[in-house]
This record gives C-alpha cells, sequence and structure tokens, in this order.
C-alpha cells in the first residue's frame, strides 16, 4: 500500500525503535539531554529504550523530564482548566490559540503525561523544521507537518492532503489533534480563527463542511501566559512592519523557539473548552458556505476569549493604554510598578523607539482584555 501522507506524517510505531536507536547515538541530542535533564543519563535513556513499547514510552521517558525542566525554569504555575470535559474514550480536533511556538503544543502534552493518557499528534510548521536533528525529535513525538512555503496552486493541494492526514489520524488511528488557529503565532494579543484553517478542517468528499465539523469534535483550547515568552521579538516586528514588509533572517525562527522555551512565562493556564456541537447545529441553513465557516470561526474565538486567563498584567496594560483605571482593584501598586519596570526593560532595542516598543508591547498585554471582556480602550 502506497504510504500517501509519508511527506507529512511523523513516525510510526513500526518506525519507531530503529529512529529511537538513532536518535540516542545522536550526540547533538544527548548533549542537551545531559544540560537539561543531567539526572536521566544517556547510558539509563539506553537501558530504558529496550522496554520501549509504544511512542508514548520514549516520550514519556524524554519528552516529559525536558517540558518539566523547562516549566521549572520558566514558570512559576501551572494549571489545567476545564479538563473535567475530557473524555479519553474519544477523539478531538483541539484549535488552539497560538502565542509561543512549541510551549502551547507542549502543554497539552504535559497534560496527558501527567495524567498517564496517550497524546495527541501535533501540527508544525515547515518553516521550524531547519535542523536535522529538531526533525528527529519533532517526528518521535508525533508532530506532522504543515507546508507552508507553496504557491496558491499548491497550498490548495496541500490543504486537501494535510486535511485528509488529519481525519485518517481522527478515524482510522482513533486519536486526536492538536492545531493552531491561525499561521503563525498571534503577535498583537488577539487570537482569531483563519477562516481557511478551519475551510481546510472541514473538507471532505462525502459530508457537508458543518458535518464533517462536528464529526472532528472541534475543541477550543485557550492558553494564557502572565509573560509572553517573545513579547519583546513581536513588540519590534510589529513596530518594524509598520514601514515595510517585515523580512525575517535566517535563524530568527529558531531564535523564537529558543525563547519561547526558557523566557519567563510567570503563571500559565491551559483551558479547554467545549466541542462546538450543538452551537453549529445552531447556524442558519440559509447563509453560504463561507458564512457558515465565518460563524464557526467566530464560535472558536468566543470560547477561547472566555477562557482566556486574564492577570494583572493584562489590566495594566489596558488602564495604561486607555489612560485611566478602570481596572485598578484588580491589581496593586506594586503589581503595576513591577510590570512597569519589566516593560520599560523589553522595551530596549536599537532599531525601534522605546515609546514605539512600549506601545506594542502594551498592546499584547491589553488586547486580551478588549476580547474577554468586550472593552476598548
Amino acid at each position: 500500500m502506497t504510504d500517501i501522507f509519508s511527506d507529512i506524517r511523523p513516525y510510526t510505531e513500526e518506525e519507531a525503535p530503529e529512529k529511537i536507536a538513532q536518535l540516542i547515538e545522536n550526540q547533538k541530542f544527548l548533549a542537551a539531554l545531559q544540560k537539561f535533564v543531567p539526572d536521566y543519563s544517556p547510558e539509563q535513556l539506553k537501558k530504558d529504550s529496550a522496554d520501549f513499547n509504544k511512542i508514548y514510552d520514549f516520550q514519556y521517558a524524554t519528552s516529559r523530564r525536558f517540558m518539566e525542566k523547562f516549566m521549572q525554569m520558566s514558570t512559576t504555575n501551572v494549571d489545567f482548566k476545564g479538563f473535567d470535559n475530557y473524555d479519553k474514550d474519544k477523539t478531538y480536533l483541539f484549535i488552539c490559540n497560538h502565542r509561543d511556538i512549541t510551549f502551547d503544543a507542549a502543554l497539552l502534552s504535559e497534560y496527558f503525561f501527567i495524567n498517564h493518557l496517550n497524546t495527541a499528534k501535533l501540527a508544525i510548521g515547515d518553516n521550524l523544521l531547519s535542523n536535522p536533528t529538531l526533525v528527529e525529535v519533532a517526528k518521535l513525538n508525533k508532530m506532522f507537518t504543515v507546508k507552508r512555503s507553496l504557491s496558491m496552486r499548491e497550498k490548495l493541494t496541500n490543504y486537501q492532503h494535510l486535511s485528509a492526514y488529519i481525519h485518517h489520524v481522527l478515524f482510522e488511528e482513533n486519536e486526536s489533534v492538536w492545531i493552531a488557529q491561525r499561521d503563525g503565532r498571534t503577535k498583537d494579543g488577539l487570537d482569531i480563527t483563519k477562516q481557511g484553517l478551519v475551510k481546510m478542517l472541514a473538507m471532505d468528499d462525502t459530508l457537508k463542511p458543518l458535518e464533517m465539523l462536528k464529526k472532528i469534535n472541534l475543541t477550543p483550547l485557550t492558553v494564557s501566559y502572565e509573560y509572553e515568552p517573545c513579547d519583546k521579538l513581536k513588540a519590534r516586528e510589529m513596530a518594524l512592519s509598520e514601514l515595510e514588509h517585515y523580512q525575517k533572517k535566517p535563524g530568527e525562527d529558531f531564535e523564537s523557539i529558543l525563547q519561547g522555551i526558557f523566557g519567563f512565562k510567570g503563571r500559565v493556564q491551559l483551558t479547554l473548552g467545549k466541542p462546538i456541537f450543538d452551537e453549529i447545529d445552531a447556524i442558519s441553513p440559509d447563509l453560504n458556505q463561507n458564512d457558515k465557516i465565518y460563524e464557526v470561526c467566530k464560535m472558536v474565538d468566543q470560547q477561547i476569549y472566555h477562557n482566556y486567563k486574564l492577570f494583572p498584567n493584562n489590566y495594566i496594560a489596558f488602564d495604561i493604554l486607555a489612560s485611566k483605571s478602570r481596572f485598578e482593584h484588580l491589581y496593586s501598586k506594586d503589581e503595576k510598578l513591577k510590570f512597569q519596570k519589566y516593560l520599560d526593560e523589553q522595551s530596549e532595542v536599537q532599531d525601534v523607539s522605546k515609546e514605539k516598543m512600549m506601545y506594542y508591547l502594551l498592546r499584547i498585554y491589553a488586547n486580551p482584555v478588549t476580547t474577554s471582556l468586550g472593552v476598548s480602550y
């Protein structure tokens, strides 16, 4: 049988033993293991690998340890909310707001590790897979590739291919899928679902789009960071984009990955919403297909907004931008001074004015208040 998904899929259970054996001889991977998980030696990993029966066993032995180390280094607390809605006997299409390249999806895997549940397959852009070792780690962590740098004709074909693969995972492999609500991270704190993404998920030869979106168990997932680990990079990019199209430099995505992993995040919350099922039934049949998809996008966004955890930093940023004290009862003077000092430090870059950086940094933190509470500054 032809392996029609070989260009985008992760490694299979059959391929995994050989690929794991190769990875645990990879000196770059072993160096990372020794640096960040020094109490788990390469020798112990090699010994343990003889008992790995599934990819999950490899993930639990290695990825879990890395993730817990990174959480310890960069967070003060991580909460998981809403997971009483989760049924381990069902598969889900988790559609998540996208704030960080790696941590957003890794947090879901961490929840599964904590509760000894099967992990989901995770979408990752091909622009993030330039490092050969990273590719191997990704494919052994159930990550499938979303191709980004394509022509318009290629994009349509690829969307059909990607949709077919996601449906294959959900209905044939009986595993859940995580995907971001848009291409690339939100830069300005506004979480908006891309209509083309939902169209892609709804593609099917036999079912109508809304029927397919019900079948895949479309479920919003919301990640909230007290401190966005890449806020400085995002603010600078938005400021420079005012004058011309922002062109990333070679290695910039990898820099963002590292900053996302190690950058301070403070308190973090991952909130599972409810499958959009009954809401889809309520969509008017008189709407055209594009408008129906648009209504689904709004439903996803509204759950993400409702489930977003607003921290004092968000309220402080809103009040500063609005030149008001509307939310001052939700933060202390000390919290405001601390956050203002943080913003002052983050606004120092060589090629953008401090005032411009401060404006965009404030927007990153203030905009979740506007979407969650329906207010404007």
